[in-house]
């Protein structure tokens, strides 16, 4: 069964940091590009982060450069993100993601995987 577990999410108070985890089974994520995006109240979708098959190549949105960072161990499955100096606008439920192949074609909407997220709350 095909399935990423997200882990890490809690409230923290503007400025502090917190560090997201998924975790992959049923599936290697070596052939995929992996990729964090995040869904505030009643706004669309926003891509944070995404990573190339072998962590040698990461796009962030413009909202978080400087202050995430997106990894992965393939040999462990796992993807993390580490989120540094949280703004409260960086609240949202954070989902991990999978898309098989090239990071270049990744796009959330032909995401091949998803988990069902971990809510980050950041307090003013």
């Amino acid at each position: 069964q095909v399935e990423l577990v997200e882990s890490g999410g809690g409230v923290v108070q503007a400025g502090g940091s917190l560090r997201l985890s998924c975790a992959a089974s049923g599936f290697t994520i070596k052939i995929y590009t992996m990729g964090w995006f995040r869904q505030a109240p009643g706004k669309d979708r926003e891509e944070v982060a995404r990573i190339n098959l072998r962590g040698t190549t990461t796009v962030y949105a413009s909202s978080v450069k400087g202050r995430f960072t997106i990894s992965r161990d393939n040999a462990k499955n796992t993807v993390d993100l580490q989120m540094n100096s949280l703004e409260p606008e960086d609240t949202a439920v954070y989902y991990c993601a999978a898309q098989q192949g090239s990071w270049t074609d990744y796009s959330l909407r032909t995401l091949n995987y998803r988990g069902k997220g971990t809510l980050v709350t950041v307090s003013s």
